[in-house]
């Protein structure tokens, strides 16, 4: 008998197929371009926050002639409200760029904004502000849309707040919340997950368990700022030897036992557990790497 089926909410690659490090690099730095993307799985130029309003033009120009792979390249534009968004749509419309990131996301007009300007691009959108939370599950049926990212510091800014964090670095409830909330939004409705980065480049250990809990919570990839994040990143994503080897394990289990929940190692296992399996087992295979950086 051959083995259970691995169910659809295994299948990690519905709508942005990148792999687990998205690495942010300034949109006016095209001496960094090349060197992101080879760093991480995918490259997020930014034209928004990390663009100084003196170096926008420049940065317009930079993306516009990126010559980077469009399968791993991600440009966030700056948002709907924002009068940098015009001039951006139309600096990217030659490009016609596969994946365009538009922050603060509000409502599905945000989205049909990017996509009435470059049709056929996949939108992330990026759910920052009380709005976009409570708005993520309308903006994640949106067909244009592939993924959903939230963010914790305009999160906070948007509710005339001070910090996201505790002193120990830990996330404020409501930054957890809106985390949640984004996560679950996108999911329900098929679209990639993307957790927010960690700004903090001197916590290690921070970086490390956040991605850890984001792989193990549901999301589908996690973003950074640092280059010193992309390994840390992918080990979060990848199962341990111990995962994977108990993944391989229960999934003969359950071809031997046919249908129907079973006993395995004393523990019952039904549905729910064989789709933990699946996921593991599909890490765990092995991925293409990216070419090594070259010099700096």
């Amino acid at each position: 008998m051959s083995a259970p089926e691995a169910p659809r909410e295994a299948d990690e690659r519905e709508r942005l197929p990148l792999g687990p490090a998205l690495m942010f690099c300034p949109g006016d730095r095209p001496d960094r371009f090349g060197k992101a993307a080879a760093r991480a799985d995918a490259v997020l130029l930014d034209l928004e926050d990390g663009v100084g309003p003196a170096h926008k033009a420049a940065a317009r120009e930079a993306v516009g002639a990126h010559g980077l792979d469009p399968a791993r390249t991600v440009v966030r534009v700056n948002a709907a409200g924002s009068p940098q968004l015009a001039a951006d749509l139309a600096a990217l419309e030659p490009l016609r760029p596969r994946y365009v990131m538009i922050p603060k996301a509000e409502s599905c007009e945000d989205v049909d904004r990017i996509a009435a300007a470059l049709p056929g691009a996949g939108v992330l959108a990026l759910c920052e502000t009380a709005r976009g939370v409570l708005a993520a599950g309308e903006i994640a049926a949106h067909p244009a849309v592939v993924a959903l990212m939230w963010g914790g510091e305009d999160l906070i800014s948007s509710l005339s707040g001070t910090s996201s964090r505790h002193a120990d670095g830990s996330y404020r409830d409501v930054v957890r919340h809106a985390r949640s909330a984004v996560l679950l939004a996108a999911r329900a409705h098929g679209r990639s997950a993307l957790d927010a980065i960690h700004t903090d480049l001197a916590d290690a250990d921070g970086w490390r368990a956040e991605a850890e809990d984001a792989a193990a919570s549901g999301f589908t990839a996690t973003a950074c700022i640092h280059p010193a994040q992309v390994p840390v990143i992918r080990a979060a994503y990848a199962p341990t030897p111990a995962q994977a080897a108990w993944a391989r394990d229960l999934l003969a289990a359950a071809e031997a036992a046919g249908s129907g929940a079973f006993e395995h190692d004393g523990r019952m296992v039904d549905g729910p557990i064989l789709r933990h399996a699946h996921l593991l087992a599909e890490r765990s295979s092995p991925a293409p790497s990216p070419p090594p950086p070259p010099d700096a």
